[in-house]
């Protein structure tokens, strides 16, 4: 049975959130609040997508990105010291979201083709 796969961006406005079954099939996509207001919020979200679909997630975190905010806060760092400890959820930190090659053919919420890439790259290696 094959992971869900989770692609977490945060930005200086929204964090971005998209969870694929495999390389072409959404689950969920999401815009949520710039930084989490508690330290297990990764972890419940990642932790609910793995309850619900019954499988384990593995999702990449992009730490920091061109043109937007590091997720270095304390905030986002008490949230991945939670984060990494779940044992339905693999979550790896990367560098950034790679730039995006095509259209992710989800419509609404904007454009999350980057976080396409980071899971294609990143949590599907």
């Amino acid at each position: 049975m094959r992971d869900v796969w989770m692609g977490i961006v945060p930005g200086e406005v929204s964090t971005r959130v998209l969870a694929l079954d495999g390389p072409g099939r959404a689950l969920l996509k999401a815009r949520l609040p710039a930084t989490p207001c508690h330290p297990r919020a990764v972890e419940t979200l990642a932790e609910a997508v793995a309850l619900w679909c019954g499988r384990r997630v593995r999702a990449a975190l992009a730490v920091a990105e061109p043109a937007t905010a590091s997720c270095a806060t304390s905030r986002w760092l008490a949230t991945l010291d939670a984060a990494l400890q779940s044992p339905l959820v693999e979550l790896e930190l990367v560098g950034r979201a790679r730039p995006p090659r095509e259209r992710d053919g989800l419509g609404g919420l904007g454009d999350f083709r980057d976080v396409r890439q980071l899971l294609l790259f990143e949590v599907a290696r």
